[in-house]
């Protein structure tokens, strides 16, 4: 196999494996399992990383065989089992391709995204709420474990606010370019007079934190509340102080749980969005580019927006950093995003190549 730099340098990676395996061996180690576990982690992602390579290697020489034994009499067959196999081969390739551009140690973590309708009420709370949907529709036919963790409900309809977990291998490198203001043109389905209304909602995304990267938060920085969850009523409307609010002073961070009856589980899970969100800050702090993690974050408003989904008087949903743009717009708002997110982080890799 032709050796390259990136994710593809196979020699360099092979040699961190092999010592990786002798550190793993090694006598004392267990001693401290926070160690031995940052390498395992470090272990399955080489690991991870090398197999399809080594995987298309040998279904390339496979397809050569194929294709040296259609030459012979009466190989019609065996060609056209050979032009399926070179349609799969491309497809895992080019799937190859898109892993390649998540380099960065987060990348591979659960994703932790939040939505927040702009100004316009309940238009733009229902448009929150749209956007919600198609996350999650994405997340299942990925075959990524979706969980709601906060939710404020509209007065009318919609949403105010949601916090979700997408956990999965790479959640977050897959997501995180979906960062930044959706804006959507339609025929208001509120509006009585039937006239075209323009909504904005802000998607943030952060990688949940896991025990490859510390997030240190002292007692003394943050205050604790709980609160009653809110929900629809009736009889399993949750009657205890359960869900959790932690206030963080430094940085004026705010995160709130309330999915779980119980008050444990959900200051454990609001520790974990705050940890999320901290890292983010530390990383914007060492990069200016903040765009490379969560973004950029600007107002909800015109002139912001990264995408823009036009439903009337044409339909059309174009991505304003890539250029890229699709028609099927029932597709999209029902999950099928991929194209967007393929399309933004090959720009990425391609903008960081140019600039680099």
């Amino acid at each position: 196999m032709k050796p390259s730099g990136g994710i593809f340098d196979v020699p360099s990676k092979q040699n961190r494996l092999a010592a990786l395996q002798k550190e793993l061996v090694a006598d004392g180690l267990w001693d401290t399992p926070e160690k031995a576990q940052i390498l395992l982690q470090e272990k399955s992602g080489i690991e991870n990383t090398l197999e399809p390579l080594f995987l298309l290697e040998k279904e390339y020489e496979d397809l050569n065989v194929l294709y040296e034994l259609s030459e012979e009499e009466d190989g019609a067959s065996m060609l056209e089992d050979a032009g399926t196999g070179v349609e799969t081969l491309l497809r895992q390739i080019d799937d190859l391709e898109l892993r390649s551009t998540l380099s960065q140690a987060e990348d591979k973590h659960n994703a932790i995204l939040t939505i927040h309708p702009g100004a316009g009420g309940t238009e733009s709370q229902d448009w929150a709420q749209i956007l919600m949907r198609m996350y999650m529709r994405w997340a299942e036919r990925d075959g990524y474990k979706v969980e709601v963790v906060d939710l404020l409900p509209g007065e009318e309809a919609g949403i105010k606010s949601v916090t979700m977990t997408i956990s999965g291998l790479y959640a977050y490198g897959y997501l995180k370019g979906e960062a930044g203001v959706h804006r959507l043109v339609r025929i208001s389905p509120f509006d009585a007079n039937k006239r075209r209304h323009t909504s904005f909602s802000a998607v943030l995304v952060y990688p949940e934190i896991s025990g490859d990267i510390e997030i240190e938060v002292n007692d003394d920085d943050i205050r604790i509340d709980t609160f009653r969850a809110s929900g629809a009523g009736g009889q399993h409307v949750n009657k205890t102080d359960s869900a959790v609010r932690i206030t963080h002073f430094p940085t004026g961070t705010v995160v709130s749980c309330q999915n779980e009856r119980s008050q444990i589980k959900n200051r454990a899970t609001a520790m974990k969005i705050l940890k999320a969100k901290l890292f983010t800050i530390r990383q914007k702090e060492q990069d200016e580019k903040m765009d490379e993690l969560i973004g950029e974050k600007k107002d909800i408003a015109w002139g912001s927006q990264i995408r823009s989904y036009t439903l009337q008087p044409y339909q059309l949903i174009k991505d304003h950093r890539t250029g890229f743009e699709t028609g099927n717009v029932n597709a999209v708002l029902d999950g099928d995003i991929d194209s967007f997110i393929k399309k933004y982080l090959l720009y990425r890799k391609e903008k960081k190549v140019t600039q680099g």
